[in-house]
């Protein structure tokens, strides 16, 4: 599933993902996967993660972000 960071506080290891559903889920900072974890502002970064249910409540897993990937631009066609 994919989404967006809303925010992410390092000191208190908490975080807050908003679903393309547009719900609001908190995330922790073990949730990450190895090496995702943020050192610094992530907000409106998008993110991948998948939702598990436990104690009927949903968390997040295996939060990774999504790299950033510009568009192709297109050629310019020659005119002559």
């Amino acid at each position: 599933m994919r989404g967006t960071m809303f925010w992410f506080n390092v000191d208190k290891d908490l975080g807050v993902i908003t679903t393309q559903d547009g719900d609001r889920i908190e995330v922790l900072g073990t949730a990450f996967a190895p090496g995702e974890r943020p050192e610094s502002r992530c907000a409106g970064k998008p993110v991948e993660f998948r939702l598990v249910e436990m104690n009927g409540e949903q968390r997040v897993e295996d939060v990774a972000f999504v790299p950033y990937v510009p568009p192709r631009r297109a050629r310019l066609r020659h005119r002559g």
